[in-house]
This record gives C-alpha cells, sequence and structure tokens, in this order.
C-alpha cells in the first residue's frame, strides 16, 4: 500500500469560507478520481503554533493507483481552481504503509 500525505497552508488572505470550499472539493475526489483505499482531508486542530493549516492522506493498492490519481484531470482540477490560488506552502510524501 501506499500512502500520501500532503499538508497545505494557505495565505493570510484566505478566508475561513473559502478554506471550507477548498476542503469540500478535496472531499469529493474520491468521488470524482477514486482508485484510494483510505481517504481523509481536515483543517488543523490549533493545537500547536505554526502548523500547516490543512492535512490530506490517501491511501492506495500501488504506486500505478497514485500516478493514475495524480494525473486525473478531475484532481488537476481540483488543484487548479481551488487549492493553487490559496497556497501559500505545500509539503507532500508518499511512503510504503
Amino acid at each position: 500500500m501506499l500512502r500520501h500525505v500532503v499538508l497545505f497552508t494557505w495565505t493570510e488572505d484566505t478566508t475561513a469560507e473559502r478554506r471550507a470550499e477548498i476542503v469540500a472539493a478535496l472531499r469529493r475526489l474520491p468521488e470524482q478520481v477514486g482508485g484510494m483505499t483510505a481517504f481523509a482531508v481536515g483543517d488543523d486542530a490549533g493545537l500547536v503554533e505554526g502548523n500547516a493549516h490543512t492535512a490530506l492522506v490517501a491511501d492506495f493498492p500501488d504506486a500505478e493507483a497514485f500516478g493514475r490519481y495524480r494525473a486525473d484531470p478531475q484532481h488537476l482540477a481540483v488543484i487548479a481552481e481551488y487549492v493553487t490560488p490559496s497556497l501559500a506552502g505545500r509539503s507532500a510524501a508518499q511512503y510504503e504503509a
């Protein structure tokens, strides 16, 4: 199994409403793209100063399934329409779980 972990930091001018729209768009990816065996996305709980704002974790059966997800036009559209315009920083890792 391949686990995909992404941490997003939003720009200072990204409103709470816009953050909610972004998270909602990301949460639709399993229905729109598929290929993952588990998927979770949510806002940081605010317990530690300096954390990223939003985390996404997706499990895929293998690297090929992740590759299909990564290149899927719907996935790319969500990134372009929702994520990129508000993105201040992003960090990601994929690892065998």
